[in-house]
């Protein structure tokens, strides 16, 4: 089978906009970056020692994945496995693997509230889930409720 001839009349890169939920998924590369930055384009951890330090920590994941994650190239989420033997292979602490991958795979916007209880969290939780006037009441009542403790 003969390749076509390149068409001056048909460019391959099409200057049309791409959709926003798509350069939002190609912009999200969290985890993808994360194992990028060890590689270091080679200077850094090669992909076979990641996947050495994987294996040695009991995780099988070839050369092959970390490349493929690296160039964003990975199309579903790794499993809760998976992120343990990526943790071990980038010597990154579990807990900021498995955030990238959510942020990546998932959309995850991280909005953690350190060092607040869980009354406090599920509060938070709640009004950032109404719309912005309910909001707003929400706000007034709590502004009142502190201005009439003053007052007593």
């Amino acid at each position: 089978m003969e390749a076509q001839a390149p068409n001056p009349t048909r460019d391959s890169t099409s200057h049309e906009q791409l959709p926003d939920d798509l350069v939002r998924d190609m912009d999200r590369d969290d985890l993808s970056r994360l194992v990028r930055e060890v590689n270091d384009d080679g200077r850094g951890v090669s992909f076979q020692k990641m996947s050495d330090r994987a294996e040695a920590a009991r995780h099988s994941l070839s050369k092959g994945f970390f490349q493929r994650m690296a160039t964003n190239a990975v199309p579903t989420a790794p499993t809760a496995d998976r992120l343990r033997g990526i943790a071990a292979a980038l010597q990154k602490p579990l807990s900021v693997v498995q955030r990238a991958a959510a942020v990546q795979y998932l959309d995850y916007q991280a909005t953690e509230l350190a060092g607040y209880d869980e009354d406090i969290r599920v509060i938070v939780a709640h009004l950032a889930g109404m719309e912005k006037g309910e909001r707003r009441r929400w706000q007034a009542m709590m502004e009142a409720d502190e201005r009439a403790k003053r007052e007593e």
